[in-house]
C-alpha cells in the first residue's frame, strides 16, 4: 500500500517558505506614494495669491504707461501731445533726447571736428597760449579697433556741440534759456580733457572752435557736394575756481 504525500495543514499554504516571504514583505520599506496627474497639489495662500495680483497688475500698468508715452513723442502732433507735453517729454527724455537721424531722409552731410586751447598763467603771471587740440580726434582713436566703444566716446561731445549750436545764434549769443547751460557743458567737456596739458599751471581761459567738413554725396545723388568748409570759433571763456574744480 503506497504512502499518501503530506499536505500543508489548512490556513497555511505554501509551508515554511510562504512565512518567510510573507515576514519579508511585512518588514520591506514601503515606496512613497506619488500624488497622481490629476490630484491636486499645494495650493497658494490668500495674502501670496493678493500679492502676485498686485505686482502683475502695477508690472502691467508701467509696461503701457511707458509704450503710451513712447508712442505719443513719436507720433504726429497733436491735441493729446500739447495737453501732456510735460509728462511726455520728462518721461522720454530725462537725460538725454532721442536721435532718429540713422532713419531720416536727409542724413548728417558734414564731418565736424570740435577743437580747444588754453590759456594758462606762470608763476610769473605770464600768460601763455596752447596749441589747439582735436578733441573728436581724441573720441575717434578711443573707438577705432574697440569691439565695445563706450557710448561717451561716440556721443557725448558730438550731442553737446549740438546743444550749443543749437541754442547760440552766429554771433554767439543764446537763443534760449538753455544757453548759458550748453555753453557750461562744452566748457566742463574740454577742461577735463585738456587739464592735463595745463602741466600743474593755473588756467585762465579756454576757447573752443569748429571745422565741418561736407562729406561726398554718392555718384547717384542729384545734390551737389558742398565745397566750403564752415568754420566757427567762439569767444575765449574764463575759467573761474568753480570751473576747475573736480577737475
Amino acid at each position: 500500500m503506497m504512502e499518501q504525500p503530506t499536505k500543508a495543514p489548512a490556513g497555511r499554504p505554501g509551508g515554511a517558505d510562504t512565512g518567510r516571504q510573507t515576514a519579508a514583505r511585512v518588514c520591506a520599506p514601503r515606496a512613497p506614494v506619488l500624488e497622481g496627474p490629476g490630484e491636486p497639489g499645494p495650493t497658494w495662500s490668500l495674502p501670496s495669491l493678493a500679492l502676485l495680483a498686485v505686482t502683475a497688475a502695477v508690472l502691467l500698468g508701467a509696461a503701457l504707461w511707458h509704450l503710451a508715452l513712447v508712442f505719443l513723442s513719436i507720433a504726429p502732433p497733436g491735441p493729446v501731445q500739447r495737453t501732456y507735453a510735460h509728462a511726455i517729454e520728462a518721461h522720454v527724455n530725462p537725460e538725454f533726447g532721442q536721435d532718429w537721424q540713422l532713419f531720416a531722409p536727409q542724413p548728417l552731410q558734414a564731418n565736424v571736428r570740435v577743437e580747444a586751447r588754453l590759456r594758462t598763467a606762470a608763476g610769473s603771471g605770464t600768460p601763455r597760449t596752447g596749441r589747439w587740440t582735436s578733441l573728436t580726434a581724441q573720441d575717434i582713436a578711443a573707438v577705432r579697433h574697440n569691439s565695445l566703444p563706450s557710448h561717451a566716446d561716440q556721443n557725448l561731445l558730438r550731442r553737446a556741440w549740438d546743444f550749443y549750436r543749437d541754442t547760440h545764434n552766429r554771433r554767439e549769443m543764446p537763443t534760449d534759456a538753455r544757453g548759458a547751460l550748453a555753453a557750461q557743458y562744452v566748457k566742463r567737456i574740454a577742461l577735463l580733457r585738456l587739464a592735463d596739458d595745463a602741466h600743474g599751471a593755473r588756467i585762465t581761459a579756454l576757447q573752443v572752435r569748429s571745422r565741418a567738413v561736407p562729406v561726398p554725396p554718392p555718384h547717384w545723388s542729384d545734390p551737389a557736394p558742398v565745397r566750403n568748409t564752415p568754420h566757427r570759433t567762439l569767444p575765449w571763456w574764463p575759467v573761474t575756481d568753480d570751473d576747475r574744480r573736480g577737475l
